[in-house]
């Protein structure tokens, strides 16, 4: 028994490690935003899709993969690797290419090959755990929330040019699909390679409670990447200085790490719904109140970021958690790939609208649109509380 306690906390800090590592490809181009539009003189539009367009590479990819049960049919930590490999690549394009173009075509492949790694993630941590697995795959999206965060330091640290940023990034990257593959290890309760079968995919979508831990999520995701894109640019009204504002926004971005392990440890004490239920009423407070303290003393709004950001994504592991206790077990990474593919869907939406919003009417109504996400993902849990 001991032995397996050892075991499964190696693995899990092994692969949330590599996760972090993996995932830093995500966001590196927002974290450099300001550089990219000096140096390509690109409109605020412009900037926009430089980040929308990965959302979408996610959604063109995890579409494939889950219309081909892709993440059933090939071992996790071998896709791991192969969506690094290709995610790294096609962000050091992004240094080659030099270009908003090419960076625009470059960033897209960069979503498609992440979608080889998050939800493949997922699903190899909770073959290590039937107890305790809100707590692991809290731990997991904690280690996507410091790897989303990490550009913003690599940025941050004496203020480097955003090509060897870049290139930084990418060999990161490398490494975590690299140290997924070689280092970790499958766990007791993984199930052998599924065949293809379409019919998977309307059985998964017939759960009731898989479509409720949905809701949940599409709320959650409403709110998440929006606040996740735009909060360096929100920290940029706030401080004159870009290293400030970077170092601020890697830290509201980063604590969201200890607020998924935090949300986790309360899932298995209590239940999945109420925990992310909980994290999200706190969230959507703070969605309502941060774009309004713009014009606050600096510590005020580090503060308020720093509560939001804890908060934000200390959901998103119970709803992963929900389906893979609520669906075939042959076919969990599918179902999570379904999810994860409708949720990101949305993000596409707030990421474009934030920037809108807030050049009519300021960082308060641009932060306000964010709020009704997770209200209905609330509403979504407590119907799920209620079901047998």
């Amino acid at each position: 028994m001991q032995d397996n306690l050892q075991a499964q906390r190696r693995e899990l800090m092994m692969l949330a490690f590599a996760l972090v590592l993996s995932m830093s490809a995500w966001f590196s181009t927002a974290a450099v935003l300001g550089q990219l539009r000096s140096a390509w003189d690109l409109t605020r539009s412009q900037a926009s899709w430089l980040t929308i367009v990965v959302q979408v590479g996610f959604v063109l990819g995890a579409v494939v993969s889950a219309a081909t049960n892709l993440a059933d049919r090939i071992p996790p930590r071998r896709l791991i690797l192969l969506g690094s490999f290709g995610a790294a690549l096609a962000n050091l394009a992004v240094v080659l290419g030099d270009s908003f173009g090419i960076a625009l075509v470059a960033r897209l492949a960069t979503g498609a090959f992440l979608a080889g790694v998050y939800p493949p993630a997922l699903k190899a941590m909770s073959s290590w755990y039937r107890e305790g697995r809100g707590l692991a795959l809290g731990v997991m999206v904690g280690a996507l929330t410091l790897g989303s965060a990490l550009p913003h330091l690599v940025n941050a640290i004496g203020g480097i040019d955003w090509k060897p940023t870049l290139v930084v990034v990418s060999i990161l990257t490398a490494m975590g699909g690299l140290g997924a593959d070689r280092l970790c290890a499958d766990g007791p309760f993984a199930v052998g390679a599924s065949t293809f079968d379409p019919a998977q995919l309307r059985a998964i979508v017939a759960n009731r409670k898989f479509r409720l831990a949905s809701a949940g999520y599409f709320g959650h995701m409403w709110e998440l990447y929006a606040m996740w894109a735009w909060i360096a640019a929100f920290y940029g009204d706030v401080f004159d200085s870009g290293r400030q504002a970077s170092l601020a926004a890697f830290a509201a971005i980063g604590i969201g790490a200890a607020g998924s392990v935090y949300a986790g440890l309360q899932s298995d004490r209590w239940t999945r719904s109420s925990a992310a239920a909980q994290a999200m009423r706190w969230s959507a407070a703070s969605a309502v109140v941060t774009g309004f303290l713009v014009d606050a003393p600096a510590w005020v709004v580090v503060i308020a970021g720093l509560l939001w950001g804890f908060w934000v994504v200390a959901d998103s592991a119970q709803f992963s958690a929900i389906v893979t206790e609520v669906v075939d077990p042959r076919y969990v990474g599918t179902a999570l790939t379904m999810q994860l593919a409708a949720g990101f869907i949305l993000t596409v939406f707030t990421i474009f609208l934030v920037p809108v919003l807030r050049d009519a009417f300021g960082w308060g109504a641009a932060f306000l649109l964010l709020a009704p996400g997770p209200v209905l993902g609330v509403w979504a849990m407590r119907t799920f509380q209620r079901l047998p």
